[in-house]
């Protein structure tokens, strides 16, 4: 093998011309692949960010109340109890937060938006806390300072809301004006509660067109819920590879204490009311979900740029197996002699195969590693670079208005493989042929 290694490099250094040129083009495929996986990591890692933030955790214990067989209120009973059980099943959580979840109608003094009114105790959400960023007031009135105002901490005192700069814009609000929210209660009323807006954030992206954030106790008084009532209980967990595994234990375990369950559907409770109205029957029933089935709605966008990813690196590599087994017949044909010779000396028919397959391979290697690595360093300069995100739509589709990348060893070494694997396929046909070679005709050729 070292023999044949050396004569490999030998020849590649040779050939430098089309040595350089087929390295670069497969550094150049590589590099982009890094970089699409980097993109779609980085946009898995956001969703993840914003959806456990914004409106869900790792893993998610809510469900739903019937009065009579045709109410869907998201509202349980016993919360206290419930949290309690979870937090037994769960030892290992980082956080338990419980929240409230409504729909409701937001109305200002010059237009009106329903959302989605979500009730936290705002000194137990240290994650929202990280993750809700002041808008500038620019971000969300005409002609604003290019300055941020509001205070998030004043959320935890009664009559307040937070509002995303997408809704504030649409209400034609600002910090300090006043809204009504209206919202039918389970009596067959619509009750209503004037709030105070102390602070407007940067919008997340889809999630962040409903949501708004109210004081807990706001929402209960909205709906006139008793004090041991709650929408969820939101698990958040040291990783959240772990969550689909926790959702089964929680299952079990709260259907052996007595729980009732509902059966699992990976779809975000909202679009779980049609249905919950249509059945038949009364009372209290949990559903356990995780956080990706929170944001199951936004999964086509990670869905679609990995379709675009393959048809772009399917078509690149089309075109460079192309390449490389055209130049593998080039190289064969030059060395028709080289070849005679070396079968008239005693080479075998699978040592000339496995020294043009070594070639190959060490081409695709060197330009796959140079690629893969390359790719990994603009990745990570770019995500560290927090390139804004210009337009308004793609802020949207991302989740963030900064561009994220997330790369990592796995990520660069499949690259590398696949790629070079690639290159030693294409050399085949050429690798064979010249295998076949007799050397007396090789060396007739060559005369």
């Amino acid at each position: 093998m070292g023999l044949f290694l050396t004569v490999a490099v030998r020849n590649l250094l040779q050939a430098k011309r089309r040595t350089a040129l087929l390295v670069t083009a497969l550094a150049g495929v590589t590099l982009l692949l890094v970089l699409l996986m980097a993109l779609s990591a980085g946009l898995t890692e956001t969703m993840i960010r914003s959806a456990t933030a914004i409106s869900s955790g790792h893993v998610n214990v809510a469900g739903f109340s019937k009065n009579k067989p045709a109410d869907a209120w998201p509202v349980l009973h016993g919360i206290e109890a419930i949290r309690r059980k979870v937090a037994d099943l769960v030892p290992e959580a980082t956080s338990l937060v419980v929240r409230e979840r409504a729909w409701a109608k937001l109305i200002s003094d010059r237009h009106s938006l329903f959302v989605s009114p979500t009730g936290v105790d705002y000194a137990s959400e240290a994650r929202l806390k990280e993750a809700l960023v002041l808008a500038k007031e620019s971000d969300y009135k005409k002609g604003g300072r290019d300055v941020v105002v509001g205070d998030l901490s004043k959320l935890a005192e009664p009559h307040t809301a937070v509002l995303f700069a997408g809704q504030a814009k649409r209400l034609d609000v600002e910090v300090g004006d006043d809204l009504t929210i209206t919202a039918p209660t389970g009596a067959g009323r619509t009750n209503t509660l004037d709030v105070r807006i102390v602070a407007i954030a940067r919008d997340f992206g889809f999630l962040s067109n409903w949501v708004t954030f109210l004081p807990r106790q706001d929402v209960k008084d909205l709906y006139q819920y008793g004090d041991d009532t709650g929408a969820v209980v939101q698990v958040y967990l040291p990783d959240p590879a772990g969550s689909e595994e926790v959702m089964g234990r929680l299952r079990e375990g709260l259907a052996a204490a007595g729980h009732e369950l509902m059966d699992h559907e990976p779809a975000p409770f909202f679009m779980k009311f049609e249905r919950v109205a249509g059945e038949d029957w009364t009372g209290q029933k949990l559903d356990v979900t995780v956080w990706s089935d929170e944001v199951s709605f936004l999964k086509w966008v990670v869905t679609a740029l990995d379709a675009i990813s393959v048809v772009l690196v399917g078509i690149l590599m089309v075109i460079i197996a192309l390449g490389i087994t055209d130049s593998m017949w080039i190289a064969v044909r030059e060395r028709t002699r080289e070849v005679g010779t070396e079968r008239a000396i005693g080479m075998t028919r699978r040592q000339v195969l496995a020294l043009f397959l070594v070639e190959a391979m060490l081409l695709g290697l060197a330009g796959t590693t140079l690629g893969g690595l390359a790719g990994a360093g603009v990745a990570a300069l770019l995500d560290h670079a927090r390139i804004e995100v210009a337009w308004d739509a793609l802020r949207m589709i991302l989740m963030s208005d900064v561009l994220n990348l997330a790369v990592g060893p796995g990520q660069v070494a499949w690259s590398i493989g696949v790629f070079t694997l690639l290159t030693g396929v294409a050399a085949l046909p050429p690798a064979v042929r010249a295998a076949r070679m007799q050397p007396v005709t090789a060396m007739h050729h060559a005369g």
